[in-house]
C-alpha cells in the first residue's frame, strides 16, 4: 500500500500497488492488466478515477514472458537483470507506460513478435504521416488480430480522438522481411526496450 493524491481533488488515500504480477499464481490478474483496471483507483472523496503509475514486474511463466513496467527513465535493478539473464526461451521487455505493458501482453497473446510489430507500426505511421503530419510520433498501439485474414487492429490518437485502424497482415509479413534483411536490428540483452525509440535507432 502507498499514499496517492487524487488528480482531481488533491486528497490523499491509500492505494494498493503490486510490485509483481504473476499470472500463473493469480490468473485473474491477467484480465485486469489487459483492461487496465489493475492500475486504476477511485478516490473515496470525490469519486474520480485515477491512473496509478508505479514500478511492477509482469510475469507469465507459461508464456515465458516478463515485462518490467518502469515509469519515466528508470532502469531495471541490476540484481534482477542478473537473476533472469540466463532464463532460456524468455522474452524480457522494459516499458514506460501502462498502455505499453498492455500492448506487450496483447502482442504475445496474438503470437506475434514485438520487434516485427514495431517495424510494421513504423511503416504504417509513415504512410499515415503522408496524409496527416500529426501522425508522425503518435503512439500507435496494437490491440488484437481480427477477421479471417488476421487484420491487425490498432489504436491511434489523432485530433483529440482515438482512431481505430485495420492494417492488413501482409504489412506485418513485409515488416518481417525487412528485419530478416537487416540482422543488426535486434533488441539489447536483458530487459530490452522495444518501441518507437528503439526502431528509430535503425530507420529514419
Amino acid at each position: 500500500m502507498a499514499l496517492a493524491s487524487c488528480s482531481h481533488c488533491g486528497k490523499q488515500t491509500e492505494v494498493e500497488l503490486r510490485q509483481s504480477i504473476n499470472v500463473a499464481l493469480d490468473p485473474e490478474l491477467k484480465a485486469r492488466v489487459k483492461d487496465g483496471s489493475l492500475f486504476v483507483w477511485e478516490c473515496p472523496y470525490c469519486g474520480h478515477r485515477n491512473l496509478a503509475r508505479y514500478q511492477t514486474l509482469y510475469h507469465d511463466p507459461d508464456a515465458k514472458l516478463m515485462v518490467w513496467l518502469l515509469p519515466g527513465a528508470e532502469t531495471p535493478p541490476k540484481a534482477v537483470e542478473e537473476a533472469v539473464k540466463d532464463l532460456e526461451g524468455y522474452t524480457l521487455r522494459r516499458v514506460r507506460e501502462v498502455g505499453d505493458l498492455i500492448e506487450k501482453v496483447n502482442i504475445h497473446d496474438a503470437a506475434l513478435e514485438d520487434t516485427v510489430l514495431e517495424m510494421c507500426k513504423w511503416v504504417t505511421r509513415r504512410e499515415l504521416e503522408a496524409k496527416n503530419p500529426e501522425a508522425k510520433d503518435a503512439p500507435l498501439r496494437f490491440l488484437r488480430l481480427e477477421g479471417a485474414d488476421n487484420d491487425l487492429v490498432m489504436a491511434l490518437p489523432l485530433g483529440g480522438q482515438m482512431q481505430v485502424l485495420n492494417v492488413g497482415f501482409n504489412v506485418y509479413e513485409d515488416a518481417r522481411g525487412i528485419l530478416s534483411r537487416n540482422p543488426a536490428v535486434k533488441p539489447a540483452e536483458g530487459f530490452a526496450q522495444v518501441d518507437l525509440d528503439w526502431i528509430e535507432q535503425f530507420f529514419r
